[in-house]
């Protein structure tokens, strides 16, 4: 119970994240949460590192209900995440989607959009 009382204090928006309205045939978004649950109470609550980790996992899926455009971005990315079987699954996965997080956030960031007024 305090494990999970840890977990949670580190993901504030774990219950908008597991609560997030999914369609029936977006079988995508119902797997990245399901990785997101499973992989947030795998960690060792005493390691930082770890807790590092799912907090900006927390953010990531948080960003991924609430921006279109970057689940779009996500969901593309996705499909072309390469895991080798000696490797843990789970956290390579993880690893793949920060990554692909990180790349999002270098590319929309360096790119200025105007808006043009008609």
């Amino acid at each position: 119970m305090v494990k999970n009382k840890i977990i949670l204090k580190h993901c504030p928006n774990y219950y908008n994240i597991k609560n997030y309205e999914v369609d029936e045939d977006d079988y995508l978004s119902m797997k990245l949460i399901s990785i997101y649950e499973e992989y947030i109470f795998s960690i060792d609550e005493t390691n930082q590192e770890s807790l590092k980790k799912i907090e900006e996992l927390d953010t990531i899926l948080k960003k991924y209900i609430t921006d279109y455009n970057f689940r779009k971005e996500l969901k593309i990315g996705l499909t072309k995440i390469r895991v080798k079987r000696d490797n843990n699954i789970l956290e390579s996965i993880v690893n793949g989607i920060i990554s692909l997080f990180d790349n999002y956030e270098e590319y929309y960031t360096r790119n200025i959009y105007f808006a043009r007024w008609v």
